[in-house]
């Protein structure tokens, strides 16, 4: 998923939690969110993809090889909920959303949009929120039914 609009949020503060600073295992993934792109991890061993980035894989426990692929076809919105209390500091309320990849991992994300708008088994289309630091959060809204999120609506 690369060339997603950047979603400029009010006053720079970001919804939800702010996410973990990179290290080792996540580097690779937080760098390729700098150029627009998501990715999930594979495992060369087993096939398999996972986010977020770990050690070893998942499924099959295979460490060598596990690298960073860009995410291809559509997004589904598996569940969300509204937080209306938060900790100090954080705006609400705020929706987080629980968005399955076509290739199996599920990631936890701000979702943008009016709580309203959104529904199970709905088509999500990512776009990214700007992080101090020149990384970018992946974010989720409402999307076309017609095609992955990987591709600019026209």
């Amino acid at each position: 998923m690369s060339d997603e609009e950047t979603v400029r949020v009010d006053g720079s503060v970001l919804p939800g939690p702010p996410p973990a600073p990179a290290d080792a295992v996540t580097a690779a993934y937080w760098d390729a969110t700098r150029d627009g792109v998501l990715t999930v991890q594979h495992c060369p061993a087993c096939g398999g993809h996972q986010h977020p980035p770990r050690v070893l894989c998942v499924r099959c426990g295979g460490t060598d090889g596990l690298r960073q692929v860009p995410v291809r076809g559509p997004a589904v919105l598996d569940s969300f909920t509204t937080v209306h209390r938060a900790p100090p500091g954080r705006p609400v309320p705020y929706t987080l959303g629980r968005v399955r990849l076509a290739q199996g991992p599920v990631l936890l994300v701000p979702l943008l949009g009016a709580p309203d708008s959104f529904r199970c088994d709905q088509p999500v289309r990512l776009v990214w929120l700007p992080l101090p630091d020149g990384r970018r959060q992946p974010a989720f809204t409402p999307g076309p039914g017609d095609g992955p999120p990987d591709e600019r609506e026209p």
